[in-house]
């Protein structure tokens, strides 16, 4: 059974078409910050997949429009500069862009689990350092669903490599969120059993994409190589 890698970035970018633009008209310095988009979530997805994906999804339109990782019933899959939009415009945003960005993913991994190979779907995101005045108490975040036992193994021999390659970084588990949690890895295995489906998110803390570039650098590059270790070592 052969292994399909799907690497997928939701909030790559803070785009907001023009129709849009007067939501945020007194609203642009909110864009660029961590509400806005991923900081650095691009650079660092564009270098993972470079090495390992199969099969590369990315959004660039601003999560504050709407939300591409979370499900429609998440009071979260619209912001407050979007909740208050009227439902025929809500559904426009719908399936001018949520609907096509997830659909293309679920249909392409019903298509690899159909033709008999196992898919690994691994979601790029970073996360602001401070929240709500709390200082995030990691450097990388690997989310899993404990009760899939792959994604669970998977994650430790992940974890494993990136000790290797940046062993002053502290890595956590389901930090700063559950991998059960709402979004679009948990979405998919609602969809997809375990035997051909692994979600997993990494999660890195933006303070290295926001202080040092050159650092920066090297740790996307060093966390981009261990992915490539460990993946072909997998026999799931």
């Amino acid at each position: 059974m052969a292994i399909k890698v799907i690497v997928t970035c939701e909030h790559a970018g803070n785009f907001v078409p023009a129709e849009y633009a007067g939501l945020f008209s007194g609203h642009k310095k909110l864009l660029n910050t961590h509400q806005g988009y991923d900081i650095g979530g691009r650079e660092l997805f564009n270098c993972i997949a470079g090495e390992v994906a199969d099969y590369r999804f990315s959004c660039g339109v601003s999560r504050l429009l709407i939300d591409m990782n979370r499900s429609l019933l998440n009071h979260s899959l619209f912001s407050s500069l979007t909740k208050n939009l009227s439902e025929k415009q809500k559904e426009r945003l719908r399936q001018k862009y949520y609907f096509p960005y997830r659909q293309r993913i679920t249909a392409l991994i019903e298509r690899l689990i159909a033709e008999h190979n196992t898919v690994i779907m691994l979601a790029v995101h970073t996360f602001t350092p401070v929240l709500h005045g709390k200082r995030r108490g990691a450097d990388i975040g690997l989310l899993y669903d404990p009760r899939r036992k792959e994604e669970k193994r998977l994650c430790r021999s992940i974890r494993q490599n990136l000790r290797v390659l940046l062993p002053e970084l502290k890595i956590r588990f389901n930090y700063p969120y559950r991998g059960s949690s709402d979004g679009l890895a948990a979405y998919l295995r609602k969809r997809f059993p375990a035997a051909g489906y692994c979600g997993i998110e990494l999660e890195v803390n933006q303070k290295f994409s926001i202080s040092d570039k050159r650092q920066w650098q090297c740790m996307r590059k060093s966390i981009a190589r261990s992915l490539r270790i460990t993946l072909p070592k997998l026999d799931i």
